[in-house]
This record gives C-alpha cells, sequence and structure tokens, in this order.
C-alpha cells in the first residue's frame, strides 16, 4: 500500500517540484506553481465536490420538512431522505469523497516540502536533474523551512472567505424558513465557518511555511473555482429562466 501511494502520489510531486525548482531557482516560486498544477489535476473533482455540495444546500429545506414529517419514524424518514436525492439526482457522498481524494496530495507535499528535497532525492526520475543544496529562502526575504506567521494568517483568510461563499450561498436556499428552523439546520456550519480558519491559523503557526504556501494558494484556487462554478450555474438557471418568464439576456 505505502508503495502504491510512493509511486502514484508522493514520488511524482516531487519530480514536478524538483523540475519547477530547477527551472526557477526559487523554492517558493516553484511551490506555487506546483500548487497550480495539482489544483488543475483535481480541478473536475473540486467541480463535482462544489455543485454537489451546492444542490444538497438546495434541497435542504425539503429535508427540513421530512425530519419534521417522519420523525417518529427513522427506517420511513432514511427511504424518504435517499428517494428525494433520487429525484433530484444527488449523490450526498459526491460532495466529500473528491475532498477525501485530496489528502494523499496534502501528505504528500508535506512530506516532499520536509523530507523529500532533502533525503528522497534518489527518487527523482532519471531523465530529470537533481536539484543540489535546495535553497528555501525565497525571494531573499522569506525561510520557507520555518513558520511563516503572515502565510498562517492569509491562510486563515483564505480559508474564511471559501466557508463564508459557501454560507452566503446555503442561506440563499434557505430563504423562507423560519429563523428557529434555520438556525437548526446551519448551526453547524455556521461554526465551522469560523473554526476552520482559526485552525488554520494555529496550524500555520506550527508548519513549514512552504506548507503553509501550498496551503494558501491551494484554498485561494478553490475560492477562485467556487466563484466561476456558483456564477456558471446561476447563469444556467438565468437562462433556463429567462424565457420562461420573457425575459431577454443580452
Amino acid at each position: 500500500m505505502y508503495y502504491l501511494y510512493q509511486v502514484i502520489c508522493y514520488q511524482p510531486i516531487l519530480n514536478v517540484l524538483a523540475f519547477l525548482y530547477n527551472n526557477t531557482a526559487d523554492l517558493g516560486i516553484a511551490i506555487v506553481l506546483l500548487t497550480v498544477v495539482i489544483k488543475l489535476a483535481l480541478w473536475p473533482l473540486s467541480e463535482k465536490a462544489i455543485k454537489s455540495q451546492t444542490e444538497l444546500q438546495a434541497i435542504q429545506p425539503k429535508i427540513d420538512e421530512l425530519k419534521k414529517q417522519y420523525a417518529d419514524n427513522k427506517a420511513e424518514l432514511g427511504k424518504a431522505t435517499m428517494d428525494l436525492y433520487k429525484e433530484h439526482k444527488i449523490n450526498p457522498l459526491s460532495s466529500c469523497l473528491p475532498l477525501l481524494i485530496q489528502l494523499p496530495f496534502l501528505f504528500a507535499v508535506f512530506r516532499v516540502l520536509n523530507v523529500g528535497l532533502k533525503n528522497d532525492l534518489n527518487l527523482v526520475y532519471s531523465f530529470l536533474a537533481r536539484p543540489d543544496n535546495v535553497q528555501t529562502i525565497t525571494m531573499g526575504l522569506v525561510d520557507l523551512s520555518k513558520p511563516v506567521i503572515a502565510l498562517a494568517f492569509l491562510a486563515g483568510a483564505a480559508q474564511f472567505i471559501q466557508s463564508k461563499m459557501m454560507l452566503a450561498k446555503q442561506k440563499k436556499a434557505n430563504i423562507g424558513q423560519a429563523p428557529v428552523e434555520e438556525n437548526m439546520t446551519n448551526i453547524m456550519n455556521k461554526q465551522m465557518t469560523y473554526i476552520f480558519p482559526i485552525m488554520t491559523v494555529v496550524f500555520g503557526f506550527t508548519l513549514p511555511g512552504g506548507l503553509t504556501l501550498y496551503w494558501f494558494m491551494f484554498t485561494a484556487l478553490t475560492v477562485l473555482q467556487q466563484y466561476l462554478v456558483l456564477r456558471m450555474k446561476k447563469n444556467t438557471i438565468t437562462l433556463n429562466s429567462g424565457p420562461i418568464e420573457g425575459e431577454i439576456i443580452k
């Protein structure tokens, strides 16, 4: 199992970073470019997760109604909920599965930045030059081998923006619900909107700056992707509803 992880995930990331470092001579720039490469590779999975999450949010009021209707019958509640998912063609697992798939890449980047560039250069492919004496100071200013407080706060801010975007989308989906019902439905998501960014900053205080830079860039690109996906979804709904409402879309 470990061998497969090394061959499929860890070694390719190590080699991509080695290639980028060889051509930029700056670890910070190489990490930024590596993040872009990984994000593009995972783009379809992330897009599917975002769409599934917004679809689940859209039917949340109906799920809450089912919970009230079958409050004393868990079996019927489960069946009715699954029927609702089938009706709207939603797989509840599709919103979290892509996120789980991304975890091995995060662990691989962590190991590459902590160990790989020092002790695992023998895993660099034969057709690539092995970088010697990798300099961890980027732009001649920041040492990415040590915690960087500024990057920790940037990563936390990006995490907050990402969570806030999805929470705003959820609030629109729950318009019309009673305040008490809305609070019961969204209380956990609202808490996570603040807890995750705080955890990100705390972890950033202890992690190497290179990993925090990767975390910040990956989250920032995810925010961009969320904006594009949600905008595209909104435009699709507008175009589909326009002819019915007699609107002219320019």
